[in-house]
């Protein structure tokens, strides 16, 4: 039987439910924490947010037992303890959710909850007790799941609902969580903030950690920032806004604005998409006749939420997934038959939202990513790569996107999110390509890197490059586009102007009509 939520109902204004003494950790020269403090009540929801590299992750390993602070003290319900490793803090209630979810795909969702927790009955693991128990507890927190759908087949939201489950059905009562809504739709992220607020309700202890200081401001009980891996500020609800979270962040005032002064013309017409259908992986149809253009020196927004079609889309112009009908034009060729490498060589390129896995090779150095797909005819001749034109290479790369590393040898691991991204965005600009496509770019990246990102966006733009941004944020979108392509259910449901209302953005990605004119020439 799960362990189901206490009924504590507020935050405990005196009890330190799990905090750090005066902290410290560094790996070799790099001091990753120093004399860090924080104090997390009981029943509430606390915020830790910062510029990645200020130190956030290695604090919450800390908490969770992963790693052990080398000054200071780990401090549960008012009492300093040293764990030995993270079963000592599940022990004491405390769990964690990391970006990267354990979720096994090749599981159901019934299995990865209770994977090691299986109720027995006999020799054999009793299915229908643990089904019991995953529906009641489900029903307490007031989230629905399809426990027999594999974990493959389920989105991420729903992985991520699992992860949270996971950990109350094992009786924990703190919750860290990495950057929690980072791969959520808007709809999806308003959800899992629900539930994170009817845990507190409930009388859980939430810590997450997140980018999105409007999220923050919206459900923290009380927030600590982190810079240079030290405390700078803490604050209750209320004492603080995004813009004072904005300046301790990053140090200074940091406000993006539209600035269009001096940019290019929108240019001619260079890739145009025509009755694109396509299926996912399964086979279930995800693209339904879209269509719509792209010019040169323009940036072109695609919002949908997660689900409807915008994966697909972008796989399906790069190459990597057929499509069923419709055609893709690039200056007038078709390439709908054409191989991916073929795409490249006619200037398509491809900034991934997965750059660990798909954007980089995460443990190779940043010299064979910052050369990664440049081709050994531009690199060396007959076959030997020659050092200077590789080392010119790859200064071009990581200059282009002012790209903070130690040494060119480093592996790409070594970088913060935001610098890893940088890498992934130079390679892809470097040559001036005709289509970029760029997909979720600023995913995981802290305020002052997603501004830069956004710079090295437009400066693709205004070198010429027609761009393509799908993005789940619509503040992202309002900021770079100059035309919103609205998906849902694998339709274009409008197109429109990049600065039209969050609301009416919001209804086509719902499904409802549309208010304004939606026409592509319209909306330019």
């Amino acid at each position: 039987m799960p362990i189901l939520p206490p009924t504590t109902p507020a935050a405990d204004p005196v009890t330190c439910r799990i905090g750090a003494r005066g902290v410290s950790r560094a790996f070799g020269s790099v001091r990753a924490n120093v004399d860090v403090s924080v104090t997390v009540r009981r029943g509430s929801v606390h915020a830790i947010v910062g510029e990645n590299g200020a130190g956030k992750s290695t604090l919450m390993r800390m908490l969770y037992g992963l790693d052990a602070p080398d000054a200071g003290a780990i401090v549960v319900d008012d009492a300093d303890v040293t764990f030995s490793g993270p079963r000592d803090a599940i022990a004491r209630g405390i769990g964690l959710v990391q970006q990267e979810l354990a979720i096994i795909p090749e599981l159901t969702l019934l299995e990865n909850l209770v994977l090691g927790a299986e109720p027995r009955a006999g020799l054999v693991w009793d299915r229908k007790r643990a089904l019991a128990d995953a529906r009641e507890l489900a029903a307490v927190v007031g989230v629905e799941i399809e426990w027999d759908l594999s974990a493959a087949h389920a989105s991420i939201a729903v992985q991520q609902q699992v992860e949270i489950l996971r950990l109350l059905y094992r009786g924990a009562d703190v919750l860290i969580l990495d950057e929690p809504t980072a791969v959520l739709a808007p709809a999806q992220a308003t959800e899992l903030l629900r539930l994170l607020l009817s845990l507190r309700a409930a009388g859980r202890t939430v810590i997450f950690i997140s980018h999105k200081l409007d999220e923050v401001v919206e459900i923290a009980d009380d927030i600590t920032v982190l810079r240079s891996g030290r405390t700078v500020a803490s604050f209750s609800r209320g004492e603080v806004d995004r813009a004072g979270l904005t300046e301790l962040i990053v140090g200074d005032q940091a406000v993006e604005v539209r600035d269009e002064a001096g940019r290019p013309a929108i240019g001619e017409a260079v890739l145009v998409v025509d009755g694109l259908s396509a299926a996912d992986d399964r086979g279930i149809q995800r693209l339904s006749g879209v269509g719509f253009s792209l010019h040169r020196c323009e940036i072109v927004g695609v919002a949908a939420v997660a689900g409807n079609g915008q994966e697909e889309l972008a796989e399906a112009i790069l190459g990597i997934r057929d499509s069923s009908s419709g055609s893709i034009l690039l200056d007038g060729v078709d390439l709908t038959r054409e191989t991916v490498r073929g795409r490249r060589r006619l200037g398509i390129r491809y900034v991934s939202a997965d750059r660990k896995r798909e954007g980089l090779g995460i443990d190779l150095s940043l010299v064979d990513n910052a050369i990664a797909s440049s081709g050994l005819s531009r690199l060396g001749r007959a076959g030997w790569l020659r050092r200077s034109t590789v080392d010119a290479r790859v200064r071009a790369v990581l200059d282009r996107a002012a790209v903070r590393f130690g040494t060119a040898k480093d592996p790409a691991s070594s970088l913060s999110g935001g610098n890893q991204q940088r890498v992934v965005i130079g390679r892809e600009t470097i040559d001036e390509p005709r289509v970029l496509i760029a997909s979720q770019p600023t995913r995981g990246v802290d305020v002052r890197g997603i501004g830069y990102i956004h710079e090295l966006l437009r400066q693709a733009r205004d070198d010429g490059a027609a761009v393509l941004l799908f993005s789940e944020e619509l503040d992202e979108l309002h900021v770079l586009a100059d035309r919103i392509v609205v998906l849902c259910q694998g339709r274009v449901a409008g197109t429109l102007p990049g600065d039209a209302p969050r609301a009416e953005i919001g209804r086509l990605m719902l499904g409802e009509i549309a208010t304004t004119p939606t026409t592509e020439e319209e909306g330019r």
